[in-house]
């Protein structure tokens, strides 16, 4: 029998709207699922968060990937040589745009001091794993090879992302270690995914109402990770990885109502144990998204340390 979780009192109401709008169903075609989840995306994202500071330039620009192009988008709060941050969206691997988290980059990169790289990687499941990690792989690189043009130190790097996107993070930061690539000063993951065999408790206990049920989850695997066999692989579950030593200092969050709140949990463990220094932040009365609703006053301060945070792993 399903119990009940308590959330906050701004959380549910927010929680209570969402459940009210029509989900697109299962048989339609991703590109209308994800025109609809975005149509969606608009109507909410004005009453769970501000806008955010306007910055000093925001520029869209092409990386060249295997097999084609990518969008990143670059929000510059002011002049100078500055640090820059990776940003990974989240929607599953299935959905999501750049649009839709405009107001946190801005946001990280007013409050952080740093340039914002805002990475549209390709999605599943026309483009099924590797392919979302090579293209943040390569944005990374692309950042380091054109610093001098963005007018950014790459010796100060960092990443985050949400949920799919968290995952993402993990996983490049785990790539750049294992490839002798960039050095990352800092990974920022916010609710993410890090077990793709899905087998942690809060997976299968989380009741459905809460922005994000197993089912879901079952639906964005299949079409993000094709092959059984693969769900294992570290770079699709990074906790599931052998070696944990050497990552970046990491900043964690969960919250309370959410499947992926034991994936969480469980890779900071995992870091800690490797000897990475990590900050874990749980929000009991959130569901999976509310951590970036900083219209509510817990979600807001929450994002004000984990930016402070950031600004002082970027400006030691």
């Amino acid at each position: 029998m399903d119990t009940e979780i308590e959330l906050e009192p701004a959380v549910r109401r927010i929680v209570a709207l969402a459940n009210r709008v029509e989900r697109t169903d299962r048989d339609v075609p991703w590109p209308r699922r994800r025109q609809d989840a975005a149509g969606t995306s608009r109507r909410l994202r004005r009453l769970v968060m501000p806008n955010g500071p306007a910055m000093a330039s925001e520029v869209d620009e092409q990386v060249e990937v295997h097999g084609g192009r990518i969008h990143v988008r670059v929000y510059r709060p002011g002049p100078g040589r500055l640090p820059v941050h990776l940003f990974l969206h989240g929607g599953g691997w299935c959905v999501g745009t750049l649009d839709e988290r405009d107001p946190r980059c801005r946001q990280i990169a007013a409050g952080a001091d740093c340039v914002v790289v805002s990475v549209d990687y390709r999605l599943a499941p026309e483009n099924a794993f590797p392919a979302a990690p090579e293209d943040c792989y390569r944005a990374l690189e692309w950042v380091v090879a054109e610093a001098g043009r963005l007018d950014v130190d790459p010796t100060r790097l960092s990443v985050s992302g949400e949920s799919a996107g968290g995952n993402l993070a993990a996983v490049l930061a785990m790539m750049a270690r294992d490839r002798g690539g960039p050095r990352l000063a800092h990974q920022w993951l916010d609710v993410p995914a890090t077990d793709m065999t899905m087998s942690l408790p809060s997976v299968a206990s989380t009741p459905p109402g809460y922005l994000l049920h197993r089912d879901d989850m079952v639906e964005y695997r299949a079409a993000y990770v094709l092959a059984e066999q693969d769900w294992r692989h570290p770079y699709a579950s990074p906790l599931l990885a052998e070696d944990h030593s050497e990552l970046p200092p990491a900043w964690i969050t969960t919250c309370g109502a959410d499947p992926l709140r034991d994936d969480g949990r469980a890779y900071a463990e995992a870091l800690e144990a490797a000897g990475v220094p990590v900050t874990h932040r749980h929000l009991a009365g959130h569901v999976h998204p509310s951590f970036a609703f900083t219209r509510i006053a817990s979600a807001a301060a929450h994002e004000g340390d984990a930016i402070a945070a950031l600004r002082r792993a970027l400006h030691p």
